[in-house]
C-alpha cells in the first residue's frame, strides 16, 4: 500500500509522463499485458491510456492491476497512472530515479 503522501509524489512525477500503452477496441490481450509488465519492470511508474466507456475502463484497469500486481495511483478519464516497485532497479530507465 502507498500512503497519500507517496501517491502525491508519484502523481507529481507522473504528470509529465506520456502513456506507454494504449488499450483500444481489441481490449486487454496477452501481448498488451506483457508490454505493461515490461514497462513496469523498466520504469516502475507508467501511464496507460484506456479507451472505452467508464465501465470498460474501470474493469480493464482492475484487470491490469490484478494481473501485474501493480498499484493504481490515479485514474483520470481514460488515463491511468500505475506503479510497481521494480525487482531489479534500472536507474537509467526508472521514472522515479530520473525525477527524484
Amino acid at each position: 500500500m502507498l500512503s497519500q503522501q507517496d501517491k502525491k509524489k508519484l502523481r507529481a512525477i507522473g504528470h509529465h509522463l506520456n502513456p506507454v500503452v494504449t488499450i483500444a477496441g481489441n481490449g486487454l490481450s496477452e501481448s498488451v499485458l506483457a508490454e505493461i509488465e515490461r514497462a513496469l519492470a523498466d520504469h516502475e511508474l507508467i501511464k496507460v491510456r484506456i479507451n472505452g466507456d467508464r465501465e470498460q475502463r474501470v474493469s480493464t484497469l482492475t484487470a491490469i492491476t490484478e494481473s501485474t500486481n501493480a498499484i493504481k495511483v490515479q485514474a483520470t478519464g481514460g488515463t491511468a497512472l500505475i506503479y510497481k516497485k521494480a525487482l531489479e532497479l534500472k536507474p537509467h530507465l526508472s521514472n522515479l530515479s530520473r525525477h527524484s
